[in-house]
């Protein structure tokens, strides 16, 4: 499969892709937010190797928020 440039993509193609952009950016900002006003102690492991795998997307943000906190 080749690339394609945007302007080859659908106009629903861009959509989605400007949809799940603006999700995966508001779920990386929000778990990075949780995390630095989240005590330590209420977080599961190093806060830091949390911070570092929140952009790792787009698994990081969601394990955070779903299993790096107490």
């Amino acid at each position: 499969m080749s690339k394609r440039s945007w302007n080859e993509l659908t106009r629903p193609q861009q959509t989605a892709v400007v949809v799940l952009g603006v999700v995966e950016v508001a779920l990386t900002t929000m778990a990075l937010i949780d995390l630095a006003r989240r005590p330590s102690a209420l977080v599961r492991g190093p806060k830091l190797a949390w911070a570092v795998g929140c952009v790792v997307q787009p698994v990081g943000p969601i394990a955070y928020l779903a299993l790096g906190r107490k």
